[in-house]
């Protein structure tokens, strides 16, 4: 279980990220195209992106050979330019510690430049930043205007969850499992425990990740943490995804139900349809609500249902919106 702990202070300092972050976002597509746990819905997607990937992105994966990237990596600027110059200027105790860290006595032995970056070698740092630059075109260029549109939603979307229920509601909502208690927020995953310190909470969503969240725990800097957010499969290139995909996630149904809800419909003629019972669809519709793919409102007796801007944007990557 992970337990993040506040001080009173830190209530007032969590905080939303307005916009995406460039290299964390890259942090979690390469980390997700290298796990190898079975997961369908990211298999045909990694193999795409490992046959993509030039050589040029070779020295990312020397910086993390056991599976846990060094954290001067972990920058949050939300433009590349700004990203990449926070890497090279991370401070050299840092960058020592830290590749000392992944490269321990039970490791494999380190590259050649991997001793030049331990040394602050200048040419090392270029192939780092070649290579993040590189990546991040592969990988994240052509899909980098979804991942503004689905965090734009996101944030919108938690920033009204914050105003209305205030901290509580929107760290006991965020992940599966998670709760707020006695003043600890505690989390389904690798046991760890976490003093915010007054430093604060930054919440970050990622539209790659899937499974647990990541930590970034930083001296002096705010405890960021990055969660999925996104509909369950990564962006695609040509912002669709095949419907078989769309299906995997959320079900053939609600995939139905969700193209249906263009416009505000009852529950009554939702089950006409869809040649089921109106038990059935609320208890679908109640699972797209959560997910934040439909809104649900009253006129009268009648119940309405309508897709979201998140909704859309799901459909919209599907192959001919399942039509």
């Amino acid at each position: 279980m992970l337990r993040i702990h506040f001080t009173p202070d830190d209530f007032a300092r969590v905080t939303l990220a307005p916009r995406p972050a460039p290299l964390q976002e890259l942090n979690v597509a390469l980390t997700m195209m290298c796990r190898q746990d079975g997961d369908l819905l990211h298999g045909s997607w990694r193999r795409r992106a490992l046959r993509a990937l030039p050589k040029a992105t070779l020295p990312l994966a020397d910086l993390v050979p056991a599976g846990r990237a060094p954290s001067f990596l972990d920058v949050l600027a939300d433009s590349l330019p700004d990203a990449l110059e926070q890497v090279r200027s991370a401070p050299a105790e840092l960058v020592s510690a830290e590749l000392e860290r992944v490269y321990g006595p039970a490791r494999t032995p380190a590259p050649a430049w991997i001793h030049d970056l331990h040394r602050g070698d200048p040419e090392a740092w270029r192939l780092i930043h070649h290579a993040q630059h590189a990546a991040f075109e592969v990988l994240l260029g052509p899909v980098w205007a979804q991942v503004q549109d689905l965090h734009h939603t996101e944030f919108v979307r938690r920033a009204v969850q914050l105003a209305s229920g205030g901290v509580g509601s929107l760290l006991a909502g965020l992940l599966p499992g998670a709760r707020l208690h006695g003043g600890i927020w505690e989390i389904p995953g690798r046991p760890q425990e976490v003093q915010l310190g007054g430093r604060g909470l930054l919440l970050l969503p990622s539209f790659h990740l899937s499974g647990g969240p990541l930590l970034s725990d930083l001296p002096g800097c705010p405890v960021a943490v990055t969660y999925p957010a996104g509909p369950g499969f990564p962006p695609q290139p040509d912002g669709s995804a095949n419907r078989q995909t769309l299906v995997k996630v959320i079900g053939a149904t609600r995939a139905e139900l969700l193209h249906l809800l263009a416009e505000e419909r009852t529950t009554t003629e939702l089950a006409q349809r869809l040649h089921v019972s109106a038990a059935t669809v609320s208890a679908h519709t109640a699972a797209l609500r959560g997910a934040g793919l439909i809104s649900t409102t009253r006129a009268g007796k009648a119940v309405l249902h309508q897709r979201t801007a998140l909704g859309s944007l799901l459909l919209r990557q599907s192959t001919s919106t399942l039509g």
